[in-house]
């Protein structure tokens, strides 16, 4: 069963990265198109700025995720690593419920919220003429994948023995 999540988590984070990879290169691309307008031409184009602000919210939220998913993320354990085996295992699995609850709640069901109700005002974005509610999308679709890793994280966490006394 674990290693069918691991499986899982290694296609997800691939992914991600490559929709990450393409999101970032739309962000220079549009950054550099930004300067080019405005310095070369005299007028910044309108909607570069605007998808620039749009990208990087999306490219925030997911990398986020990511980061969460390959334990890149920061932590802080200097505490936690003086205690015994056991009690270090007890708040790993603590500190993975309380994010789980937070992932749940705030990205996903406070995200779909948010995306709710900006598609049923129509709010639309000034230059582009999206959707906002497409833009807001990245809160739940971040939630999504940082439950997942939540879940993997902490069947690995119960299945895996207590590692070795505090030092």
């Amino acid at each position: 069963m674990l290693a069918g999540f691991v499986k899982c988590k290694k296609g997800m984070t691939t992914a991600l990265d490559f929709v990450l990879i393409v999101a970032v290169a739309l962000l220079v691309l549009d950054v550099v198109w930004g300067v080019f307008t405005r310095y070369v031409m005299g007028e910044q184009a309108k909607w570069t700025e605007e998808l620039a602000r749009f990208l990087l919210v999306w490219v925030a939220l997911l990398g986020g995720a990511v980061a969460f998913g390959t334990k890149g993320h920061l932590g802080v354990d200097f505490f936690v690593g003086k205690f015994h085996s056991e009690a270090r295992k007890l708040m790993a699995i603590v500190v993975h419920l309380i994010v789980l609850f937070f992932a749940g709640a705030v990205f996903l069901y406070g995200g779909s919220r948010v995306v709710a109700d900006a598609l049923a005002m129509e709010q639309m974005t000034p230059a582009l003429g999206w959707k906002m509610g497409h833009v807001y999308l990245a809160l739940p679709i971040a939630g999504i994948f940082m439950v997942l890793y939540t879940i993997e994280n902490l069947i690995e966490t119960l299945a895996a023995p207590a590692e070795g006394g505090a030092e």
